[in-house]
Order: C-alpha cells, then structure tokens, then sequence
C-alpha cells in the first residue's frame, strides 16, 4: 500500500520525532511511504484567522504533492480535518476532490483502512488519553459525552493493544485542552485556565505521560506542565504505538 506522508508545520519545526515515528509505524505495518519534499504548510493558520484567500497557494501546493496517492496520512487531526473540509483548486477541482477523500489522521487510518487488530509495541506507563477536539467532534475519532451513543476511541482502541501500558481517561473525557490555535493567543488567560483543568484530572490519575493525537493540544499542555514543575510529560500516539522498550 502506497502512502504520501503529510507532516504538519509545527510537527516538522518542533516535534521531528512525532514525524519520524509515523514513517517508522507505517513501514513496519507493510507501508510503502513517501514524503513528498516540497510539501508545506495546509494553510490552516490562515483560514483559522479568517485569511482564507490567502491559502489558495497552500492548496494548490498540496495538490501539486498529493494528487498521486491512494492514501495521505498524517499525525495531526486538525491538520487533516482542515485539508478535508477546505481544500480547493480552481484548475485540478476533481483532484482536489480526491484528496480530501484520500486523506486520513493517523489512528483513523490504522483502524478504518489498515485494520490493525495486533502491535507489536511496549510502552509500560500509565498514560492519560487526550481527545483533541477536531479529531473527535471533526473526524469522529472518538464518541461524545453529550451524545446519546455506544462509546468509541479509534486511539484508545489502539493504546489498548500495547503492552504494559496503562491507560486512563480524565473525568471530563472529552473537554477542550485550551489550546485552540490562535485562540490561545487572544484568549491566553481562558487557554491556560483550561489547560489548567485538564492537567489536574490527568495528575490525578497519576499519569506518567498525557497522550493524543494533536501535538498542538500536547504543546499547550507541555508547556504548563513545565512551568508547573511536573514531573509528567507530553509524548504523541504515534510514539506510543511505534515504541518497543
């Protein structure tokens, strides 16, 4: 199975490892993965802000990268919700199409295309599971408290097959990390009050690391934690599933 990888900008920029995992992850589930090199930013940061014009060379850029694979895969549901819900091209629409058919948040592909049922992975920490707001409420990665509904999580499904790890869920399940993108700019008290709340209910359960699927939302939290003098940390999903220790 052929797969482009997209890595996110600030992915790329400041976590390189969450990157590096993903490859190392797909290859060892029998992926063939490319990384297009002249791929960059979505143009989510622009659309978010109300700049939406000014990503079209964003867009035409990642048709330019993408067009030619059965399957784009990346770590970051917000990133990948963006591509699917906004992507456009006034000179290749069909393929534009395409590609927001053909893209996929990482633990979304792994359960929905992929199937995995088995990892081979080794990570013996209580960890606490962070649902992302775009991946949940956005790709339905996970079920919605407010929802009358049987409950899911593609990512906790997958956490759930590796070894020695002890996974946990705040009281709260599925309450906003803060972060918001620009939202944690211009509302910085509201960002950090709510941060805040979320890492008092994982420090709680006693975790050793908080876990999700947007680095974003781990970022924001990495950095109160920090500044706390925490001795837990941040780590992605897709570290997680590709460690053996």
């Amino acid at each position: 199975m052929k797969v482009g990888l997209f890595i996110p900008c600030y992915i790329d920029q400041f976590y390189p490892q969450v990157g590096i995992a993903t490859l190392q992850l797909l290859e060892k589930l029998g992926c063939v993965v490319e990384f297009p090199l002249l791929q960059t930013c979505c143009g989510q940061p622009m659309a978010n802000s109300g700049f939406a014009k000014l990503s079209k060379g964003c867009d035409t850029n990642f048709v330019n990268n993408f067009s030619n694979y059965e399957y784009i895969v990346a770590p970051s549901g917000s990133c990948v919700l963006h591509v699917k819900e906004h992507l456009q091209s006034e000179d290749n629409p069909e393929l534009a199409k395409h590609i927001r058919a053909s893209v996929y948040e990482l633990t979304e592909f792994l359960t929905d295309v992929l199937k995995i049922t088995t990892l081979d992975a080794s990570f013996p920490y209580k960890v606490g599971m962070h649902n992302s707001c775009h991946g949940q409420r956005g790709l339905h990665l996970s079920s919605m408290s407010e929802t009358v509904a049987p409950a899911f999580s593609k990512p906790g499904q997958l956490l759930q097959m590796v070894k020695g790890l002890q996974l946990s869920y705040p009281q709260r399940v599925d309450e906003c990390c803060g972060f918001g993108g620009t939202f944690c700019v211009f509302e910085e008290a509201v960002s950090v009050k709510m941060g805040k709340d979320r890492i008092k209910e994982h420090t709680a359960n006693e975790v050793d690391y908080i876990t999700g699927g947007d680095i974003s939302c781990l970022m924001h939290l990495e950095g109160i934690l920090k500044r706390q003098g925490s001795n837990t940390k941040t780590i992605h999903l897709a570290e997680i599933l590709n460690s053996k220790l």
